[in-house]
């Protein structure tokens, strides 16, 4: 995105890449045509590296072979190419092409190339080139895996907040569905009582208005009830909580451990029976163990069952039945409908929660609940319990078990889904494999990584033998310098010359070079010293050296001699 600061700084980059190269030019002794021309270029082809990187990237470089001015153009040009390049082949082949092409044109712009100008040629483009390259490519790489995993921590802590708030809205559900089944129950039962008291004819006045006010105290209290049930449930956080939970650690939720099962169930039935209400516990099938979740679950299927039937069916038989399937205990609450209006079903309250939490209960041991309507007007409520925990499987409930009694009126089937519900502390995303985006940067950082160092493993295998040769062709050019005379000196020095006006003219040490030129030498003169160089010229035969050799006696050049020996 271009921003006015973006827009400001490449303004100024082009301003400046066009003046160096406006400068570099005129100090190289170009004509005013070819300063504008290289400015205006130098100018232009900078904001195009952004959309055209390989493009300007070749074009720059086959420009420099004839234009050294664009030599800063250049350093530019392949730090963006080489963060704008995508693929690490693409991006390889384009700095290989970019460097044959500028080496060569340079090879083919001097009249006789030779191994001095190919050996600083070359490691001179591959540092301003590749070096370059390799750096940015490395740099933006590395940025971008920075940012993918400054993304991916600050996904994991909104995931960690979010799974504490859900900790915290279950553990506040548990309590609201233990108040609710408990408190609730009790309330109940006390209505049921105090309105059984006063329909009573054997109450006096007095205490009718007595039993009437308990009435109305109970109605009361479940009314309150009611709205902290909704509160605990439904409730939000405050900006405290919400700051608070950034630190919460999610904690594993130790399951309630029940205190009534199944044997409280006779004591429920029991308690109604004692309030006035016909209920019948039947049994069948062989009793078998349950886990204390469930147990706990059979107890509240039998105590929201009987809650109901109180609340909303004042006199009308209850039927308990536990029946003991193969795989599951079937707990089931039936009242036929309401035998009498005494006031008592208008005037409790209903929230609706009971159902819901008690849906939700089976539903985490692996069970189902179905509540409805009878065909005689009644209401029926019946869970099923696996006598097995999800933490140890869930077990499958036989069709029997499942198919007479629970079928929903809709025609599906409230059954608990296979996978239970995720327990506290499980993160969101799976934590055996990287985010896509997190492992697409890592893939994209090792290719380039490893392309990275093979570049510079290239680059060091091929820059110190060329910078090797480069120093031994150094070498060589000046040992020859010192080996070497034309024939114009040769012609200069007359015998009869001071020695030491001689050794003037002549190169002012001994090369190694010309160590062996004097085997096939015709004799030199008694006593005389001589010294024998090289001829710039070459031979008609490709197997002979021409040679001058010089001799000194007494202070004087006594004899020079030109001549031929074997290579």
């Amino acid at each position: 995105m271009w921003t006015p600061w973006r827009i400001v700084g490449e303004t100024l980059l082009c301003a400046v890449l066009g003046l160096l190269a406006a400068m570099i030019e005129a100090f190289s002794g170009g004509g005013i045509v070819r300063i504008v021309a290289v400015a205006l270029a130098a100018a232009l082809l900078s904001p195009l590296r952004r959309v055209l990187p390989a493009t300007v990237l070749l074009v720059t470089a086959t420009g420099m072979a004839e234009f050294d001015s664009l030599t800063p153009l250049i350093l530019i040009a392949a730090w963006s190419a080489g963060r704008r390049i995508d693929g690490v082949g693409r991006a390889a082949g384009t700095f290989a092409a970019a460097y044959v092409l500028s080496l060569g044109l340079t090879l083919l712009k001097e009249t006789l190339p030779s191994l001095l100008t190919l050996a600083i040629a070359a490691p001179l483009l591959l540092v301003m080139m590749v070096v370059p390259g390799l750096i940015s490519r490395y740099w933006s790489q590395r940025r971008t895996l920075t940012d993918t995993l400054r993304e991916y921590n600050a996904q994991q802590l909104r995931e960690r907040t979010m799974i504490a708030g859900q900790a915290r809205m279950r553990e506040r559900q548990r309590i609201a569905q233990d108040m609710h089944d408990s408190l609730g129950h009790q309330l109940t039962l006390i209505a049921v009582h105090a309105g059984a008291l006063e329909v009573d004819r054997e109450l006096t006045g007095q205490q009718r208005e007595a039993v009437g006010v308990l009435r109305e105290a109970s109605v009361a209290a479940m009314h309150e009830l009611r709205e902290v049930v909704g509160l605990l449930r439904d409730g939000t956080e405050g900006p405290g909580q919400r700051a608070a939970s950034h630190a919460l650690q999610p904690v594993e939720e130790e399951p309630t451990v029940p205190s009534r099962g199944v044997a409280g169930i006779e004591s429920l039935v029991e308690a109604s029976r004692t309030a006035g209400a016909a209920v019948e516990l039947r049994r069948s099938g062989e009793p078998c163990a349950l886990a204390p979740t469930a147990d706990h679950a059979a107890y509240r299927v039998a105590q929201e069952g009987l809650t109901n039937a109180h609340k909303h069916a004042p006199g009308a038989v209850i039927t308990i039945e536990l029946r003991y399937e193969p795989d599951a205990l079937v707990v089931e609450v039936a009242n036929g409908p309401a035998a009498e209006a005494t006031g008592i079903g208008r005037s409790v309250v209903s929230g609706g929660q009971g159902l819901t939490g008690l849906g939700e209960r089976t539903r985490l041991i692996g069970g189902m609940v179905h509540a409805g309507p009878t065909p005689d007007g009644g209401f029926r409520l019946a869970g099923v319990l696996p006598y097995t925990s999800p933490e140890r499987g869930v077990p499958s409930i036989s069709p029997g078990a499942a198919g007479t009694a629970f079928a929903d009126p809709a025609g599906g089937s409230r059954e608990q889904p296979p996978t239970g519900f995720p327990e506290e502390g499980v993160p969101v995303i799976d934590g055996s494999a990287l985010p896509k985006e997190l492992a697409k940067a890592m893939s994209r950082k090792k290719r380039s990584g490893i392309a990275i160092g093979c570049g510079i493993a290239a680059l060091i295998f091929v820059l110190v033998p060329v910078v090797a040769m480069g120093v031994g062709a150094l070498f060589l050019a000046g040992e020859s310098d010192q080996a070497r005379i034309g024939p114009q000196l040769y012609d200069e020095v007359k015998v009869g010359q001071s020695e030491a006006q001689v050794r003037a003219k002549l190169p002012e040490r001994k090369s190694f070079l010309t160590d062996g030129l004097d085997k096939s030498a015709p004799p030199e003169p008694e006593g005389a010293e001589c010294l024998t160089l090289m001829s710039n010229e070459t031979s008609s035969e490709w197997d002979k050296q021409p040679v001058f050799r010089f001799c000194f006696k007494g202070g004087k050049l006594i004899e020079k001699k030109s001549f031929e020996v074997s290579n």
